[in-house]
């Protein structure tokens, strides 16, 4: 592909094509704790790391899971949730020639137990009450040799060290668990206290596996997407490329989203670690109280965030008396973001937001808005760098379609994943003629800004027509009294399916379904306006905060089973 019309759209400064500099990212964190080795690394409560102790501690670690055996090719289970030990953990596992198998805490014992014993993962590192309350159950059915565990409070100094556990035994559950030591069960603050800080003697292969990321499994079991040293360092090149602003060593990045998910993991971790700029780790990214909070006190800078996020920011009241004029960049991704969340927070704060777009299985960044010049809310923007993306027909992946046409999102570049872990067949299936099939419908305009307008596997068919969720959804929350919008496709005997859209009003408002349904006339053909609307006080969520149509839509069709 030859024809790239998104670059004349390109920031002053950010090249059409990088020479990529071959070094893998744990020699990015090496670098920035030779030049700047007293920065702030970490900032995690009452407990800051610099560049030069984060370093220390992650050649301990590393030292200590040679001594359990790990070595290349090692798959290593992090389970965490965002705390200095995920940080220490993920960097020691890349430097080893190891791979992380990053894993959501939330995860049940059917999900953890397919996972690792897919990855085969042989080493897991977990906190103590993920331990007691998940893994003792199943540990047996698990190929896991040694577990290693880690407490929230391990990284936290006096008096939080002794505060924090009496507050996490009232939770409940409680977030903490006594959790006695064995020949394969170990301590990691004593793993790392008892071993040299000794750098690892391995020469990483750019080509290999460096993380197995599993997609959510929403369509099925989760499968893990091999990304390689190359893909994950690539990747954070581009966005250093892409992002013109900012300056090393004196940057400040909120790192709420969950580092086991692609976008936190390279955006909120990898990217800070290539500037040498602070990681102010958050655990929970739904605390949009203490967020907003720590971006004021700690002058955050980089903003990476999903849309809830941004639009929960807003209707917190404590965000008008707070200064946050430290924001200057934001990344959203994940949804789409809708125009007033957007013109709101860029009023509150100054910053200015870069609505993106990435998967699992490309690292996961492929396209941006740009931040200076042409910029298209409810876009995802143009292509990064190295990156060429197209939309072929959705009869037939073969052809190409024309600009304002819709069809499926294509992506190849630099950062797409080598394949899918031991699943031949499904690689083949999403990668062909070297083309990544994302499973999204989008459309391309004449500018080459690309608008995704919903996954194939959540498109409504409805009287013969193909309707596209995400379109209707941005309709909707374009209204002034709705701030969130989930629309699915619902079993129908005439019809097939027809549109029903669940929606949350805003603090106050009292719009009814019918003036919804006008407003939809108005801005729909008339085969997309939603047939019935229901309204909801909160929408299911994922732990990224993404909306879940899966279960309204089980919910929906359970409905229409019982009536039946």
């Amino acid at each position: 592909m030859t024809d790239r019309p998104w670059t004349r759209h390109y920031e002053a400064g950010v090249p059409t094509a990088l020479e990529f500099e071959a070094t893998a990212v744990p020699a990015f964190l090496r670098r920035s704790a030779a030049s700047h080795a007293e920065a702030p690394a970490i900032v995690f409560m009452n407990r800051t790391l610099t560049y030069r102790e984060l370093l220390e501690q992650v050649d301990r670690f590393s030292a200590a899971l040679t001594a359990l055996g790990v070595t290349r090719g090692t798959r290593v289970a992090i389970q965490l949730p965002n705390l200095p030990q995920t940080v220490i953990a993920y960097y020691a596992t890349l430097s080893l020639g190891a791979q992380a198998v990053l894993t959501n805490p939330l995860y049940v014992e059917r999900e953890i137990e397919h996972q690792w014993t897919d990855a085969g993962c042989t080493v897991a590192i977990t906190t103590d009450f993920l331990f007691a309350r998940r893994l003792t159950h199943i540990r047996a059915r698990l190929p896991v040799e040694h577990y290693i565990i880690t407490a929230i409070p391990d990284y936290l100094r006096f008096p939080l060290s002794w505060l924090a556990p009496l507050k996490l035994r009232r939770a409940d559950p409680p977030l903490i668990a006594r959790v006695e030591p064995a020949d394969d069960v170990h301590v990691m603050t004593r793993l790392i206290r008892t071993h040299e800080p000794l750098a690892p003697d391995v020469e990483l292969d750019l080509d290999e596996t460096a993380v197995l990321q599993y997609t959510g499994g929403t369509t099925g079991l989760a499968k893990g997407a091999q990304l390689t040293h190359r893909n994950l360092s690539c990747n954070v090149q581009q966005i250093a490329a892409w992002f013109t602003q900012f300056e090393r060593g004196a940057e400040v990045c909120m790192t709420s989203l969950p580092l086991f998910h692609s976008f936190g993991m390279t955006v909120c971790m990898n990217y800070p670690v290539y500037l040498a700029s602070a990681m102010l780790l958050m655990p929970d990214p739904r605390d949009i109280r203490a967020i907003t909070r720590a971006i004021a006190k700690h002058r955050v800078t980089l903003l990476p965030a999903v849309p809830a996020q941004f639009n929960a920011i807003n209707q917190l009241p404590d965000a008008r008396r707070l200064d946050l004029s430290s924001v200057k960049v934001c990344v959203s991704g994940s949804a789409p973001l809708p125009l007033d969340v957007c013109e709101q927070f860029e009023r509150l704060t100054g910053g200015r937001i870069a609505e993106g777009f990435g998967l699992s299985e490309t690292s996961p960044v492929t396209h941006c808005n740009p931040l200076v010049g042409k910029r298209k809310i409810g876009s995802i923007g143009i292509p990064l760098p190295n990156t060429d993306a197209k939309i072929v027909s959705l009869d037939d992946r073969g052809v190409d379609v024309p600009s304002g046409t819709h069809g499926e999102l294509v992506i190849r570049g630099p950062q797409v994943m080598r394949g899918y872990w031991q699943r031949p067949d499904e690689t083949h299936a999403a990668i062909a003629n070297g083309w990544f099939h994302t499973g999204d419908v989008a459309v391309m305009d004449e500018d080459g800004f690309f608008v995704i307008v919903g996954r194939k596997k959540d498109m409504i068919v409805a009287a013969g027509y193909n309707v596209y969720p995400d379109e209707i959804d941005r309709v909707l929350m374009s209204h002034p009294d709705i701030v969130e919008s989930a629309t699915i496709g619902v079993p129908d005997e005439t019809r097939g399916e027809t549109v029903k859209a669940f929606v949350v009003r805003r603090q106050g408002a009292d719009v009814s379904r019918e003036a919804l349904v006008e407003f939809c006339r108005r801005e729909l053909a008339a085969y997309k306006v939603p047939r019935a609307i229901e309204f909801r006080d909160s929408l299911p969520k994922s732990t990224v905060l993404k909306v879940l149509r899966r279960e309204l839509r089980a919910e929906a069709i359970e409905k229409a089973a019982v009536r039946g």
